[in-house]
């Protein structure tokens, strides 16, 4: 679990509520009609834009954000040469014992193709389309977010439009307008706040978590391919070091 996002997020909600109710008048910042034309108007904009299960999918692509699953760098490379190693010394069908060992179902696919005797260039292939088709899905998740990232400000100045054609109509009365332009100015406050406090952030995070799984699956795909050519250890660990900074190299070398 990624306690940076969730401690992120309400942190910035401490801060910026503590703001507002150190400097008095909280209750004002809280107006029903401005939530439902930023909040709502950005979500029957993002419906418009995107398909029905793409918009449900938003809950799944927020939990891609909080939860994730990617292994360590160091930990693939150590099984690659644990897998080239069985490979070499009992043959690939020794493999099938380690299937059940792995909790991965992209790198099972790879054992299991491993295992039926498949040519590397198709296992390469295969996972390849696989790894083409998360990117899909997890590129859309991130149009969603960056999506509502920018409709929320602008129904916030849509509101804050509507507000001020309303005061104006009130000029007879200028004990109204400052209150006016206060509930006018609201619907702004909530797009600005909403956009780069939740969705902005998150679809950067969304980002940076599809990067970093997709270079895991490109491992797993460049490990499975060595074995089933039959390279040895020494030379899998190298081509699985290929992934890994210099700098972090040294690390990776301790580990294994």
């Amino acid at each position: 679990m990624d306690i940076a996002t969730i401690f992120g997020v309400l942190l910035g909600f401490i801060v910026i509520t503590g703001a507002i109710i150190a400097g008095g008048g909280a209750g004002m910042f809280l107006h029903i009609p401005s939530l439902a034309i930023t909040i709502g108007g950005m979500l029957c904009a993002t419906l418009i834009h995107f398909s029905l299960p793409q918009f449900l999918g938003i809950f799944s692509v927020v939990k891609k954000t909080i939860v994730t699953k990617i292994p360590p760098q160091s930990q693939l490379i150590q099984k690659m040469v644990n897998y080239a190693a069985i490979n070499r010394r009992d043959g690939a069908l020794a493999l099938e014992q380690e299937i059940h060992k792995v909790n991965d179902l992209f790198l099972v696919k790879g054992l299991q193709m491993l295992v039926d005797g498949q040519e590397s260039e198709d296992i390469r292939d295969l996972m390849s389309l696989e790894i083409q088709y998360l990117q899909d899905r997890h590129s859309t998740g991130k149009k969603i977010l960056e999506f509502m990232g920018a409709a929320a400000p602008a129904f916030g100045m849509i509101g804050t439009l509507i507000g001020l054609i309303q005061m104006l109509r009130n000029l007879d009365s200028p004990d109204q307008i400052g209150a006016g332009m206060a509930v006018a100015l609201l619907t702004t406050f909530y797009g600005a706040f909403s956009a780069n406090l939740i969705f902005i952030p998150l679809a950067g995070k969304l980002g940076i978590y599809s990067k970093a799984e997709t270079t895991a699956m490109e491992m797993i795909t460049e490990g499975i391919c060595a074995v089933a050519r039959g390279d040895n250890p020494t030379a899998v660990r190298e081509k699985m070091q290929a992934f890994v900074s210099q700098s972090k190299r040294e690390e990776v070398k301790a580990t294994i």
